[in-house]
């Protein structure tokens, strides 16, 4: 039996997600995916319990499950954070007085900084490694391209429309997180190579709203675009991820180690919160470091 039929206030929740706060696929995958899980360990370890006699002993029983299986602390931490969202839904709408996670309190998680491409690597990518003269090759060519010099999501760049880009004020209008829309400059170089694209689109497909399309006139999918971003970025790059945000994290962290301003990189980015740029920061430090010891007599 489906969770949403045993529990159908995570049904309610998930359509609030999806109507009214209207969050993308992506967030409302991961919202569903951790519920499901804290549900069916729920039934699974206790047969069923009512959502009104959830208490934290329940939350806590799951969390030390998942630390047995070997979760992140990272992992741990968000679907910690999709529980207490549920719980506060429940508040709102009156189906609860209080809510469990009052005294859960999230893991700790080690400080890592994001990975990046070095600026050398992209310049071979991006003058050195051959693509194909075909359709695909220059789509992958310009889609890498535009991952790097923008740092737009994923699901930004798949959506992108044709009515995005605003060629006469050299800048693209993306429709981030949140359906908020924020404005991205892009080079006189980069706007005449989107146009030529859009220009170049076989005649059956120049309907298409999408700027980026298949040979077949398909939009592109994600899994299509993670496969040959990382088929590219491993002939120039030893990290071990090498995803469209790598590029997007290599997008923000040149900006900062070049001297950009803090809240210029949050808006570009389309964070919400200056604290989620900040991370940038610590390469700016890793690389002020660096340059300290190769060049200090004391260092």
């Amino acid at each position: 039996m489906p969770i949403t039929e045993t529990y159908p206030q995570v049904r309610d929740f998930i359509e609030y997600l999806k109507f009214e706060k209207r969050y993308s696929y992506h967030t409302i995958t991961a919202y569903e995916k951790d519920l499901e899980q804290f549900f069916e360990y729920i039934i699974g370890q206790f047969n069923y319990v009512p959502i009104q006699d959830i208490s934290s002993s329940f939350i806590r029983s799951w969390l030390a499950s998942l630390k047995e299986n070997k979760i992140s602390a990272v992992s741990i931490k968000r679907k910690i954070s999709s529980l207490k969202s549920f719980f506060k839904f429940l508040l709102k709408k009156g189906i609860l007085q209080q809510t469990p996670l009052t005294t859960i309190i999230a893991p700790k998680e080690g400080k890592r900084l994001p990975s990046f491409v070095e600026e050398r690597q992209l310049d071979t990518l991006f003058h050195h490694v051959a693509f194909s003269d075909d359709w695909k090759g220059k789509t992958q060519r310009l889609v890498l391209v535009l991952f790097y010099a923008t740092g737009i999501r994923l699901s930004e760049l798949i959506n992108l429309k044709e009515s995005q880009i605003d060629k006469g004020n050299l800048h693209i209008k993306v429709l981030g997180k949140g359906n908020k829309e924020r404005i991205i400059p892009v080079s006189i170089q980069l706007m005449n190579d989107l146009n030529e694209y859009i220009a170049n689109k076989p005649g059956e497909h120049k309907a298409i709203p999408n700027v980026f399309i298949t040979e077949k006139g398909k939009p592109l999918q994600p899994r299509t675009v993670y496969a040959f971003v990382n088929q590219y970025l491993s002939q120039v790059t030893t990290i071990q991820k090498k995803s469209p945000h790598i590029l997007r994290h290599s997008f923000a962290t040149h900006l900062m180690n070049n001297g950009a301003d803090l809240n210029a990189v949050k808006e570009l980015l389309g964070h919400s919160s200056l604290a989620s740029t900040q991370v940038y920061t610590h390469n700016t430090i890793e690389k002020l470091k660096e340059v300290f010891k190769k060049a200090h007599p004391k260092a």
